[in-house]
Parts: C-alpha cells; structure tokens; sequence
C-alpha cells in the first residue's frame, strides 16, 4: 500500500487536510460511524467527544481490516453545527493527533441539519488504501 498526497502550489498550503491522495493496495469502505459506544448509547452530547468517538470506530475498522491510521486516504465529516465545529479548532487538533498523528488524507467537512440517529451529532465515513495480504 502506498499514499501519494497531491497538494499542488498553485493551490496554496492546506491545513488539516490533503488536497488529493493517489492510493494503491486494497480499498477499504468505511460507512459513516458516529459518536456513541459498541451498545450504540451516547455517552456524550459534545460535538468534538463524539467526533472523538467516530473517529475512533473508524480506526477499528481500519486496523481490523489489518491497516492503520496512515492507510486513510480520504474522510468526508458531516457535523450537526458548523459553528461548534469551527469554535473547537485547539482541541479538534488535540483529538486529531491523537489518533492520527501527522497524517491528514483528502477530507471535506459537511454541515447538514440531522443525521439519522437524533442524538448523533458528527458522523465520519472514509476510506482507506491497505496493504495486499498476499
């Protein structure tokens, strides 16, 4: 498996996010994931902790299908409230490194007004390039 970030200059420096990412090895579909735990309770109603959470579900599809976080080439976000969303930004990037460290595949971030569970706030679908087993 390789990623090939693609941020070209004339496009300027992006931040938290690449602007293209050429991938080979097997892909890996990630359905949306949200902020609650494995009984699928919520155990928080803060915007950035279920992000927290969603992108911790993300990883564990990831690393059970044998990658790890730097596998992910591209993440879509949808978030109930942009203004929440743009106030976290110190601890958005804390919760971010955490997971990921220093690696940001192709994202774009999505405001929209619901999403299907009620209490769900975010919801994170990505995709991830992984190594070939054989």
């Amino acid at each position: 498996m390789t990623l090939e970030l693609i941020n070209p200059p004339e496009l300027g420096k992006p931040r938290g996010y690449a602007n293209g990412v050429v991938a080979t090895g097997r892909i890996l579909y990630i359905a949306g994931q949200i902020g609650w735990d494995a009984d699928h309770t919520f155990s928080t109603d803060d915007l950035i902790e279920q992000f927290g959470l969603a992108l911790d579900s993300v990883l564990a599809v990831v690393r059970a299908a044998g990658g790890k976080p730097q596998d992910v080439a591209q993440m879509t976000v949808y978030v109930t409230s942009l203004d929440e969303y743009r106030r976290a930004g110190k601890r958005l990037g804390q919760m971010w490194r955490e997971r990921f460290g220093r690696h940001y595949p192709a994202m774009a971030l999505v405001g929209v007004a619901g999403l299907v569970e009620p209490l769900a706030k975010v919801e994170v679908e990505a995709t991830a390039s992984l190594t070939d087993p054989t």
